[in-house]
Parts: C-alpha cells; structure tokens; sequence
C-alpha cells in the first residue's frame, strides 16, 4: 500500500508522543496533522477528511469512546478508519472500541513499525470496500473481490468459491484471529451441517495453491486462523 500523500490525523495529548507519532508516519510518506485535544480535530472534520484518524482515548476535553462514537454516527465521517491508542488494556475496553466502531485497538507503549504497518493495512482493506474490490496484498498478489479472482506472479490461480470466500474473510481483517467456527458461520452459517476439522482441510489446499504465500496465512495454536501481511514489516526494515 502506497502510504505517500495519504492524510492522518493524530489526536494525542502527551506532546511527546504525538510529535513522535508523527514523526515515525511522515517518514514512512504519510501527511499528518496532530491535535492535543479532540474538540479542534471535530471541528477540522467539517471541512477535511483524512485517511484515518488515530486517536487516543484519554483526552482532556472528550473521552476517546465519545470521540469515535461521534464520527462513526456521522454519515459524512462514518467511513474513515479509526485506530484507537490507548494506555488502557484490559480486554473490555478493547471490546467497547471495536464495538463503538474502531478498526484496530493498539496499546501503550508501542512499536512505531507494528503501528505503520497496521494503518497500512486498514487502509488497503478501506480502499477496496470504499469500492475498488481489487486488493493488493503485495505487487506480485492481487485478489480481485468482483470477479472472484486471485492473480499471483501474473497469473490466474484456480481456487474453489469456499477457498476463496475464506481468503475474503482473512484478509477482510488482518492480523484479526478467527476461529473455525467463525469461519463456518461465514461460509454455511445454519445452511450446511460440516465438523469444524473440514476448515482445515480447505485451508491446507488454500495454502497449497497460494505457494510461496501461504506462509501468510497462520495457524495460531488453539484457537484458529489469520492472515498477517508480514510485508509491511519488512517494507519498514529496508
């Protein structure tokens, strides 16, 4: 994902950390605008939408959950993808974020890489469901969402539709841990009775015919499958 001249507004009040925010983004190519409060951010979204938003949720002004809330009941503002960053980590307040419309919940402290390479994959997913449907996951693999198609090194790979619709669902959200019966919900939901073991099965011939990027789709132990763009990462490294 091209990050050059992509607009990110960051929204911070430890002057620290957001003059580091932005310093780690413009140098991967991004424009950025920061805040220290919530309230002039809201007011700039009358006029100018960025990208994204990143935002942090102890503000001085307003709550972070508020703030997300606001932009994501707004239909002129509901689209930009929120990352939320937070102190904060017990596993309930990430639920209430996701569930008040955040893309992704990361916490302090961080790694300026994993945060990049996050917003680089939110903002793939939101060009190809804002309408393009075609999503690059690097140069040489294209999956094309309209035509049910995946491209590799140019060319054509043969997937079934049930290959391809888990490849849809992974990659909808990545680094995001499904389990199999997520997955079977997904592809069935009260239509087909299978055993949860058949996902393996599908997912074992998806990554036979993906090759030299099967490695992306990942096994985590005990509890199912994701689909993490290791790319991005390497792209941060160079």
């Amino acid at each position: 994902m091209e990050a050059k001249g992509k607009k990110i507004f960051v929204v911070e009040d430890e002057k620290d950390i957001l003059e580091l925010i932005r310093m780690k983004l413009e140098g991967a190519g991004f424009v950025t605008k920061g805040f220290k409060t919530a309230l002039p951010m809201l007011n700039l979204l009358k006029i100018e939408h960025p990208d994204l938003i990143i935002l942090d949720l102890m503000l001085p002004d307003l709550d972070g959950m508020e703030v997300c809330l606001r932009i994501k009941k707004d239909k002129t503002t509901s689209a930009i993808p929120i990352v939320m960053l937070t102190a904060r980590t017990d596993l309930e307040d990430k639920i209430k974020g996701l569930e008040y419309g955040a893309d992704d919940y990361v916490t302090k402290p961080f790694e300026s890489r994993e945060l990049i390479a996050r917003i680089k994959a939110i903002l793939r997913r939101s060009e190809w469901e804002n309408g393009k449907n075609v999503l690059s996951i690097t140069e040489d693999f294209i999956i094309d969402f309209n035509h049910y198609e995946v491209w590799i090194k140019g060319k054509r790979i043969d997937l079934t539709l049930t290959e391809f619709k888990i490849l849809q669902l992974l990659t909808k959200r990545p680094g995001w841990v499904y389990n199999r019966s997520q997955i079977l919900d997904y592809l069935w939901g009260n239509d087909k009775i299978v055993i949860e073991r058949t996902i393996d099965v599908h997912i074992r011939n998806l990554r036979e015919k993906l090759g030299d990027y099967a490695y992306l789709i990942r096994n985590i132990r005990g509890v199912g499958y994701q689909f993490f763009c290791e790319e991005e990462n390497d792209r941060e490294e160079e």
